[in-house]
Formats: structure tokens, sequence, C-alpha cells
């Protein structure tokens, strides 16, 4: 079993580079889409994704309940998490009500260990966003994003077998 996390920056090509280790694998692979289509320029983007990959991978959308989802997957297919960022963005929207910001982020990284340790017995591909290059945002609801994804960000990097970072489409092996 391998686990493998790719990151990198907004746009820079980290799902494409994900998808072709999935093609280079040969094994049969489920798409775990997490990302919610709330307007048209984010349907479009998903759109784009969905033309680009194999016909028949087999593709499972769940915005918000991972280890549930990773629990009813077979064993013998290969999953690509499509991504951690849309992921902890839905998990916050849901939990942001919540009293205190680390009681949120608790809840998130609870869950995400939750799910973490069911990749951890599969092979697995997972995506996420790097948003440890940029400063710290001016608003607290970003921060909030901002500590929730880094920190499920080193959890994963920290149990993962391998770690990638595309930047400007061109893929550094930082782990493995």
């Amino acid at each position: 079993m391998r686990l493998v996390l790719v990151t990198g920056g907004v746009r820079s090509g980290k799902s494409a580079f994900a998808e072709t280790l999935c093609r280079q694998r040969g094994e049969e692979v489920i798409y775990l889409a997490t990302c919610e289509p709330a307007d048209a320029e984010m349907k479009a983007r998903i759109a784009k994704h969905q033309l680009r990959r194999p016909a028949d991978w087999e593709v499972l959308e769940e915005p918000h309940h991972l280890a549930g989802a990773l629990a009813g997957i077979p064993a013998e297919k290969m999953i690509l998490l499509d991504s951690i960022t849309a992921w902890v963005s839905n998990r916050l929207e849901r939990h942001g009500g919540e009293s205190g910001q680390k009681n949120a982020i608790g809840r998130i990284i609870e869950e995400a260990g939750e799910w973490l340790a069911l990749l951890k017995t599969r092979n697995a591909i997972v995506v996420t966003d790097e948003v440890g290059l940029g400063g710290v945002a001016m608003h607290p609801v970003t921060r909030q994003f901002q500590d929730a994804l880094g920190t499920v960000n080193q959890m994963v990097a920290e149990q993962a077998d391998e770690v990638w970072m595309v930047i400007s489409g061109i893929p550094w092996k930082v782990k493995g």
C-alpha cells in the first residue's frame, strides 16, 4: 500500500500530475471528488477536470464525509482524492458557526485523522493546495482556513510514502 500526496499552488498542474501518476500505475481508479459546484465558474472548472479523466474511472462525489466514503470503496481500487483543500473549505463552512476557531479546526483535524487512517491501508493519491508559501491572511476566516489546511496537509505528508510538489506544471519529489 502506498499513500502519495501531491501539493502545489492553485493552477500549478497538481491534479493533472496526480492523474498521470494514477494512469502510470494501471490500476482501477476511484476518483473521490470533494468540490461542491457552488457557482457557474466552479462548474466550468469541474467540467474541465471531468473531460481530462479517463472514461473508465469511477467518480464518487463526497464533499463532507470522507471516512464513510472511503470505507465503502473496495480495497483493490486505487483512490484519487481531489482535493483536501475543497474538503477543508467545506468542513469549515459546516463547522464555522461553532464557538471559537480552535473548536472548528479541532473537529476538522479529528475528522482528517479518521479518513487518513483509512487511506494508509490503501493505494491512494491525495491532492491538496500548499498554503505554507504565502503570508498570513488579514481576514480571520482566511487565517482559520490556512491554519486548518496547513495542519491537515502536514498530517497527510507525515504519513505519506511519497510527497510531490508541483510548481508551474513541473513536479518535484519532496519525499520518498
